[in-house]
Order: C-alpha cells, then structure tokens, then sequence
C-alpha cells in the first residue's frame, strides 16, 4: 500500500492536470499538478519508478481529458461498449507513454533532484510534448501550452509557440518543485533560481504580451457563421442532404453579410452527388447578397480520391476556390496501415481519405485573404503558418468543424481553446464554423468576441478585422522552442554527468 501511494497520487495530479484546460481554465492548477509529479520523482531512485510515475500521470490527464474519444468510437461508430472502452483505455495509455518517457530520460540522465527538477525535467516534459504532437502524424490535444490561453504565459506564444509556452510552464512548475527538497539539498541557489524563474518568465511572459506584431488589413468585414446543430447519425440518413440544406439555408438568410462561413461537411458526400439545386441557390444566394459563402464538402478528384474540402464563393465571374484538409485524423480520415481490421469494426462513412496540397494559397474572399483550415488540423501550429508560405498571406482564418461525433463533451470547449492558441501565435483573427460548436469569432487578441451554445442551431453574425504582419512563430515555428529545450536539457545532463565526476574522484 505505501508504495503503492507516490502513484496514485501522481494518477490524481494528472486527472487535476486536466482540469486547467477549458472549459475550466485553470491555468495555476497546472502548475501545480506539474510541480507534484516533478516532486513525486524526487524519491524515485531510479528511471524505472519515474517512468511509472509519469505513466500513472498521463493516464490521469488523458483518461480524464479525452475521454470523449469513446463517443465517436461507441455511439457514431457502432463498435461493440467493451472494444470501445478497451480501445479508450488503450488510446490513453499510448499517450501516457510520453510523459513516462519524460520523467524516465530525465532521472536516467540526472538523478540528482537539485539539477533534475529545475532544468532537465522542463525540458524533457517539452520536448515529449513535441514529440506527443510529431511522431505518428502527432495528436498534441490538451499540450500542456494550452492551458495557458488566458495567463500570462500565453504573451510567448506569438514568440516560440504552444510549446514554448510549455516550457515557461513547465520552468515554473519546476521551480515550485524544489520546495519539495530538504532546505540543505535546496540550498541559497535553490531559492535564487525560484526568484529568478519567476521573474524571467512571468515579467517576460507580461512584457511579451504588451508587443504587437501585426497591423489591421483593410476594415472590417460583416460575417455570418452558421451552426445547425445536425446530429451525426441523421447526416447519413436517406433525408440527409435535403435536411443539410433545409436548415443551412434557412441560418444563412438574413442582413446583408460580406461573407457567410457553413461548416465542415455541410454535405457528406462528393460534390458532384449534391443535387444542382443546391448548388444554384447557393449561387444565386451570393449574387442577390453580393456576399462570399463558403460550405464545406467532399471532393473527388480523381475517382476514387476523397477530399475533405471547403468551396468558396465570391460575387463575379471567378472560379470557385477550394481547399483540401491536408492533417488527417488516424482511423477517422486515414486507416494507418495494419489498422484496417480495427476501422471496419467501426462505420465511418469515407474513413480512408487523401491529404490536400501541403501549401494551398487562402481565399480571396469578402476583401480579405481567408486561410481555411478543417476540424482537427488546428491543432497543428506547423502546419496553420503554411499558409503564409505562399505568394499572398492570409488575413483572415477560418475553421470550419464537425463535432457532433462527441455530443456535448469536454472536446467542444478544448477545442476553441486550441483555435485561441493558433491566433495568439499568429496574430490574426479566426473564424470558426461548426455543426454543433463551437462556433465563434476570435480577435486577433486571441478574444473571443461572440460565439454560440452548443449543441443549439442558429447563425452568429458579427465583425472581424483582418490582420497582416508575421509573428516569429509565422517565420520559424516550433524550431525555437525545441531547440531551447534541448539546448537546456543537454546542459542540465552535461552539469550532473560533470557533478557525479567529481564525486566519485572525491570518493576515491
């Protein structure tokens, strides 16, 4: 039982860890669930314990966090309650393997707390957070970076990125760790590194915050953001279409707009299998309106080739402008080879689908440059500032989503909060359309100026104001964040190799 308690214990840090996302947003009860794990591998005496540690940690964090994904798995998907807890669990426990890769590494190379717990750990916590985010296409939901949206430390994001957020975090969580070492352990410098941690990152974190980076782009433009809140299992129905199109409809009319922002999927099937009626009455919607509309559906392009895309409309004579999702969700858009007997004991309706270019120029829409992006791929920053990489920059961003295969659960608020994340780091505005939420305009500040319930139908009409400029983490991405993390995590291991050195000549 008593050994037993350092892990359960870490099992509770991490469920709390979860907590300090949205929608609860406590970005301090982060710190310290961070600063109790950290503690807990003061006494683990070898990487073995700190691993586990680390891994009763994550499944905490994730079990509580992601939970939702047992939703799209049992409900929309159909696989059998037991395989889709089974699968959950096994889901969560994968990604419980990054922090107990973090917390193993760092005792292995540092077992001296003093040097482990300040430096080594923050630094190896980012770079598995990078790692959770890359390896195997990357699933970075609930990065520790997010939680901090609203704190001081969200002022590093338009500098290094969600994950140099992280590492502020994950600095200051270490830091408050070494109160947990004997007052002769932690020493004078001990209590110099906590001041000057704080210092550092939260008057840098503030400062940051202050400094601009982008400019206004043109004046604002009127738009409409439809939500019609169609349940999953109706959208595949023998009245889906005409239901899709009844109801999107009747959201868009209204008040002149500049543009009109539908959400991903509005019709689940390829372009050319939408009945041309629909098709016109959007046309002739942006005529009589002279507005952009922009819907989502599927291309197929060619036979055989699926595309979870975005179409765009402008008044005039233009061509219509497309966008294909180019980051897929594993087993949702794309079957990982070796998986396809797991898929089909799911219905995913197109389950195996195509990337989009890598680079696709935005949308000249509305007097703005509208660099869209589909559901789950805003969860990649590296993959958003692609859109800057071509002839014109985008002013504007929007997100267009389909969240109805997780009800009314934690993954509906998460995710705005991950959309909040990419503005702060661009500096530009973003829309999101959603079927069931969240719907919203976020500023450029990273503030959300209107949204909907979820789970509700109806339209949100406001304003936004495009930007243009860059950020360094337009210009460099996640580079700097992950190359600071190594850099001070090969220091730190340098310091305690050079440490353990000394002694053992002392000894001898």
């Amino acid at each position: 039982m008593r050994r037993s308690l350092p892990f359960a214990a870490a099992l509770a840090a991490g469920a709390v860890h979860a907590l300090s996302f949205a929608p609860f947003n406590l970005p301090w009860l982060q710190l310290l669930a961070l600063a109790a794990l950290f503690a807990l591998t003061a006494r683990a005496g070898n990487w073995r314990p700190a691993a586990l540690l680390g891994f009763a940690f994550g499944l905490g964090w994730f079990g509580v966090g992601v939970s939702w994904v047992y939703v799209s798995m049992h409900v929309y998907g159909l696989m059998p309650a037991p395989l889709a807890a089974a699968a959950t669990l096994a889901f969560c426990a994968f990604l419980a393997l990054y922090p107990a890769l973090a917390l193993g590494v760092s005792q292995r190379l540092a077992p001296a707390a003093w040097v482990r717990l300040p430096l080594l750990l923050p630094a190896a916590w980012t770079l598995s957070e990078w790692l959770r985010g890359t390896l195997f296409t990357g699933f970075p939901w609930l990065a520790s970076g997010y939680a901090h949206t609203d704190s001081v430390l969200a002022g590093f994001a338009p500098v290094a990125g969600v994950y140099g957020v992280t590492l502020a975090a994950a600095l200051l969580a270490g830091a408050f760790a070494l109160f947990a070492l004997p007052r002769h352990v932690r020493g004078r410098t001990g209590y110099a590194w906590i001041a000057g941690a704080f210092v550092l990152l939260i008057g840098g974190g503030a400062a940051l915050k202050s400094q601009v980076w982008t400019r206004p782009a043109g004046a604002p433009i009127s738009v409409r953001l439809v939500q019609a809140n169609i349940p999953q299992d109706t959208k595949f129905g023998p009245e889906g279409l005409q239901r899709a199109f009844d109801a999107h409809w009747a959201l868009m009319q209204g008040p002149r707009v500049d543009l009109v922002a539908l959400p991903e999927s509005v019709f689940p099937v390829p372009l050319q299998f939408v009945p041309p009626q629909f098709l016109e009455a959007f046309g002739n919607h942006v005529r009589a309106q002279n507005s952009a509309l922009v819907f989502g559906v599927f291309l197929e392009q060619p036979a055989g080739a699926y595309f979870n895309s975005a179409v765009g409309i402008a008044p005039g004579d233009l061509p219509p402008a497309r966008y294909s999702k180019r980051h897929l969700v594993p087993f949702g858009e794309f079957i990982p080879p070796g998986f396809r007997w797991f898929v089909d004991l799911m219905q995913m309706p197109i389950g195996d689908q195509q990337r989009g270019a890598a680079v696709q120029p935005p949308m000249e829409l509305a007097g703005q440059r509208v660099a869209v992006n589909i559901c789950y791929e805003d969860l990649f920053g590296a993959v958003i500032i692609q859109a800057w990489q071509g002839d014109a920059s985008p002013t504007v961003m929007l997100n267009m989503s389909n969240l109805a295969w997780f009800q009314d659960s934690l993954a509906l608020p998460q995710h705005l909060q991950i959309s909040r994340m990419r503005v702060l780091e661009t500096q530009h505005p973003m829309l999101r359309a959603t079927n069931t939420g969240a719907t919203a305009i976020i500023d450029a500040s990273g503030r959300v100026t209107g949204a909907l319930p979820f789970l509700t139908a109806g339209a949100l009409t406001g304003q936004v104001q495009g930007m243009q400029g860059t950020t360094p983490f337009i210009r460099w991405g996640n580079g700097p964040a992950v190359i600071l993390a190594l850099l001070l995590g090969l220091a730190a291991a340098a310091v305690a190799r050079w440490r353990r050195a000394s002694s053992s000549k002392v000894d001898t």
